[in-house]
């Protein structure tokens, strides 16, 4: 079972025209395992919106392979973390090979520390990327506290996280925000960012994250805006503005 994905969702094969192969570990959301919650923080608009329901993710053969890798991290995570760190060498050469630099999404569609893990730090020349809505992780990483120099962090908006990212942009930090029509924030595709969003009483940069996954190569302070994909277009909880 192969554990990383390369170039089979539409979003990361974008970032190649900024020069990056991405590869991306897709687990089973949530509590979607059935052994453990690998999304602590997730809301209830966060669980109907997930990518999980979105592109090959609506997929039942999809689904269950995430759910197999899933368990093969719970039940032998010794073995799991040397077939990542073996696939990521790989496909890094892989990678250089055809001329491109190379970076690592390791929560697809899960929201694990892996900055607390080894993975990360036997790959010093790889860069990783994560998105998460654990506010402990993201003030930690503002702070200092458990940033790595190859390891880049964007906080998560849901409907019941407003205060902590009105607070993350405060301190400096970047919020992904999922919008129904992101046309009516961009008026048209603009990166790095060219427009403003008023959140929380003031006005943030805003750029268009759908451009690519590149999240790394923007700036650290302001909004990701991401257009609404799969159930999340449905959304009424509040999760999608």
């Amino acid at each position: 079972m192969k554990l990383l994905s390369i170039g089979n969702d539409s979003k990361t094969v974008k970032g190649e025209k900024y020069g990056y192969k991405t590869a991306i570990l897709y687990m089973a959301p949530s509590n979607a395992s059935g052994l453990t919650n690998t999304c602590r923080y997730a809301s209830k608009g966060c669980r109907m919106a997930c990518l999980y329901t979105a592109g090959r993710g609506v997929m039942s053969n999809v689904q269950q392979a995430r759910i197999r890798k899933t368990k093969y991290w719970f039940q032998s995570p010794t073995k799991f973390i040397d077939q990542l760190n073996d696939e990521i060498r790989k496909e890094s050469a892989k990678a250089a090979k055809q001329g491109f630099k190379f970076a690592v999404r390791l929560n697809g569609t899960s929201d694990l520390a892996w900055e607390s893990q080894t993975v990360i730090q036997s790959n010093p020349d790889i860069q990783f990327y994560d998105y998460t809505k654990n506010w402990r992780r993201i003030y930690a990483y503002l702070d200092g506290r458990n940033r790595l120099p190859n390891y880049d962090l964007t906080f998560s908006r849901s409907e019941s996280n407003d205060e902590h990212c009105e607070t993350i942009l405060r301190r400096g930090g970047r919020v992904a925000m999922v919008f129904s029509d992101l046309s009516t924030v961009l008026p048209s595709d603009q990166k790095p960012a060219d427009h403003t969003f008023q959140y929380g009483g003031e006005y943030w940069p805003v750029w268009n994250g759908d451009l690519s996954d590149v999240r790394f190569d923007d700036p650290l302070n302001g909004i990701v805006a991401l257009q609404a994909k799969g159930k999340g277009k449905q959304d009424i909880s509040g999760f999608v503005l």
